[in-house]
């Protein structure tokens, strides 16, 4: 299973743990990420608010690079995998605006290749089997909530993954490695993604919902796949608790985090310093006294 990788801006910065959980579970998972050549910024969150043909331009550039190496793509980050996939489905329309972009490309996008979040290869029946398989550290007796967000499953005429009211892979990986994915119906409402920037009162409101509800349900941990995502539920989870008078502790993992941890990988240690949340008492409830060590030492 061979792809190629668009690991997009925040992956090799404010999201390195993604991206370097990513490529650590999908080398042992035998996932092939073969990262673009000289790909660039899809655009999000600011190209689509400022110019149509910028939005689709500007992924159709890393498309038509990916399109020459013949590999179909695979983005992590959701707010990638959105305009990757919106700007594959207006290229692929062949109308002016296609023939447009295309003219100005030095790699064209022919719509030889698609693009798929990485959470769904990840959760083929194929790879869970051989997650569960590698999975040495099962993570029993962890209650995560699986958060979708918006931009993976909406619109689901455009994106086509999952089940947009009811999605299902995040939950499935985290039944591979031993956690227990619990009922809750925020799973993918927004969090306020970038207007953390510009409207912060209407993010502490959504983000406080979806915590909220997380909390509700039982949730030890919530586990996303979109960097915005986690900075909102993480970043501002203290100052959102502060203000509504509610302490959550809730740890926000990427769900290759978890991944990483369960498979005993020796990178997954690295990655936990790097939350705003503290991660041990959810750790602590896995109830198993090498993972509590491995927190201590990260």
């Amino acid at each position: 299973m061979k792809f190629a990788y668009f690991p997009g801006c925040s992956l090799h910065s404010t999201a390195k743990e993604f991206g370097d959980s990513t490529v650590a579970v999908c080398k042992a998972l035998g996932v092939e990420l073969q990262e673009i050549p000289d790909w660039s910024c899809c655009g999000a969150t600011s190209a689509h608010a400022t110019s149509h043909e910028l939005a689709v331009a500007l992924p159709a550039r890393s498309l038509g690079l990916a399109e020459k190496i013949g590999l179909d793509v695979v983005a992590p980050c959701a707010a990638c995998y959105n305009r990757l996939k919106s700007a594959e489905a207006a290229m692929k329309d062949k109308g002016e605006l296609a023939e447009k972009i295309n003219s100005t490309l030095s790699d064209k996008y022919t719509g030889a290749i698609s693009v798929r979040p990485l959470i769904d290869p990840l959760s083929t029946p194929e790879i869970l089997e051989r997650l569960a398989s590698f999975t040495r550290k099962p993570l029993s007796g962890l209650k995560v909530a699986a958060y979708y967000g918006c931009l993976l499953v909406r619109p689901p005429k455009v994106l086509g993954f999952d089940d947009p009211e009811d999605p299902q892979s995040i939950d499935n990986i985290l039944r591979a490695i031993g956690a227990e994915p619990v009922e809750w119906y925020y799973k993918n409402e927004c969090c306020g993604a970038s207007f953390s920037l510009t409207r912060v009162d209407m993010v502490h409101k959504m983000t406080h919902d979806v915590l909220l509800r997380a909390k509700k349900s039982g949730a030890d941990a919530i586990a996303c796949a979109c960097p915005l995502c986690q900075a909102n539920l993480d970043m501002r989870q203290e100052e959102i608790g502060k203000k509504y008078g509610t302490d959550f502790g809730l740890p926000v993992f990427y769900i290759t985090e978890l991944m990483a941890l369960a498979m005993d990988l020796p990178e997954a240690r690295q990655y936990w310093s790097k939350h705003m949340v503290d991660v041990q008492p959810a750790l602590a409830k896995i109830g198993k006294a090498p993972v509590q060590a491995a927190a201590e030492e990260a």
